[in-house]
């Protein structure tokens, strides 16, 4: 199967072209088109398979909801998680020949480091062996020396990982996603990569890559979504609806990196609305009830419920009665942290919502409530405590303080979900 990068034509056009495209949108895709990829395509073949891999896996999530966020987010939304990737990597299809790129000329750069002259000089190299070298190098020293990040982070590096990434080779691509996962880390970084035009070859790896591929490609997504100012150019660029498939994939690190990726992108209003017109509200519906990815898709769903589209889309869905029902059966697997997010789903729903109470009247939602208020974790039973008070018929004026004391009191859940290592902002991070 093959898959390209939109040419810069194809995104000019589709600026002048498509009147929904919002200003800030464009500017995005003016972005890209100044410095598009070449069209290349995906090669999902190579010399070894899971060979050289330097990472251990690690993941942590964690959300706090605190008066201070209030100024940032929506008070019916959750915090970002504080999280790294199960599996950090990218991948996808287009660059020109290293050889022939001005910007990876090693004479180019007199203030170069040492470190970096040597990994241009294999990544450079027309012989795949010495190509292999270089991004096995690379992903190690990024792996172990966080120092290395952001001085390796140059626009002639970026290029180089660019034209690697369509290896017809797999440990040379692999190696390259690997690499630019781990200078991802970063938070100088994220940016930088996003306008060197990454995203839409990590795209295009979600759509055919080979299964290792397109784990790192979802833990790449999910670190540069990490950074508020990419959410909106990821999702203009696409990206929404290949993460959502990969929620069904047979990778459990693609399927967790994905819905994470998914989370911190619904963060922001106009990927929230994207996310409803691409039908996501009955996907991730079917997916809690199912009891997949269930903690953190319904994260998504808080999300989505902070906003007049989505929380229509999910009446409409009858979420309501999907969440009540989780809630009367235990909320299964981590099944804490599933009912307080359940509550607090309800909870957005809940408001400036005129057929929210019928429809939990009609689910029995009073008794589940009642039960979590007297039963359940501190959050959660202030979350159904909240909801109650407004089916009791409390005004509106009240019902806005209580939001103010939601967020005051610790708001959704905190959770953890450790593999491996530790949080990859801190100083003594594990990468990959």
């Amino acid at each position: 199967m093959k898959f390209s990068s939109p040419p810069a034509s194809s995104l000019s056009k589709s600026m002048q072209l498509s009147p929904d495209i919002r200003v800030s949108e464009r500017e995005l895709l003016k972005g890209v088109a100044e410095n598009p990829p070449v069209l290349f395509s995906h090669a999902n073949t190579g010399l070894t398979h899971r060979d050289n891999h330097f990472y251990s896996s690690s993941s942590e999530e964690s959300v706090i909801v605190n008066a201070s966020a209030a100024t940032s987010a929506s008070p019916l939304t959750p915090l970002p998680l504080s999280t790294r990737p199960a599996c950090y990597s990218s991948t996808s299809s287009s660059s020109n020949s290293i050889a022939e790129s001005e910007t990876l000329n090693l004479n180019e750069n007199p203030n170069s480091t040492r470190e970096e002259d040597e990994i241009m000089e294999k990544l450079a190299s027309l012989d795949v062996h010495d190509q292999e070298q270089g991004v096995i190098s690379l992903r190690k020293i990024t792996r172990t020396k966080e120092e290395t990040r952001v001085s390796l982070c140059t626009p002639r590096l970026l290029s180089a990982l660019r034209t690697l990434f369509v290896s017809r080779y797999f440990s040379v691509q692999t190696n390259a996603i690997a690499s630019l996962v781990n200078l991802s880390l970063e938070k100088a970084n994220k940016v930088k990569i996003v306008r060197s035009g990454f995203v839409p070859l990590l795209i295009d790896v979600l759509k055919g890559g080979c299964d290792e591929a397109q784990e790192h490609a979802a833990g790449a997504l999910f670190s540069l979504a990490l950074e508020d100012d990419n959410k909106m150019a990821i999702g203009v660029l696409g990206a929404l609806q290949p993460l959502m498939h990969m929620l069904r994939a047979e990778s459990e690190r693609a399927r967790h990196d994905s819905s994470l990726a998914l989370y911190h992108l619904s963060l922001i209003q106009s990927n929230r609305v994207k996310l409803v017109k691409l039908g996501a509200v009955s996907m991730l519906l079917n997916m809690v009830k199912s009891g997949d990815l269930a903690s953190r898709l319904l994260l998504v769903l808080c999300n989505l419920a902070a906003c007049n589209e989505g929380r229509s889309a999910m009446l409409d869905a009858n979420a309501v009665a999907i969440l009540v029902g989780i809630l009367r059966e235990g909320g299964g697997g981590d099944s804490e942290v599933i009912r307080e997010n359940c509550v607090a789903a309800l909870l957005a729903l809940s408001h400036g919502s005129m057929r929210f109470k019928g429809l939990a009247k009609e689910a029995r939602a009073v008794e589940v409530l009642r039960e979590i208020e007297e039963r359940g974790s501190n959050r959660a039973r202030e979350k159904a405590k909240r909801v109650l008070m407004m089916m009791r018929g409390r005004d509106e004026e009240d019902e806005e303080v209580c939001w103010e004391e939601v967020l005051e009191s610790g708001g959704i859940s905190r959770t953890r979900h450790r593999v491996g290592g530790r949080n990859p902002h801190g100083p003594n991070s594990t990468n990959f």
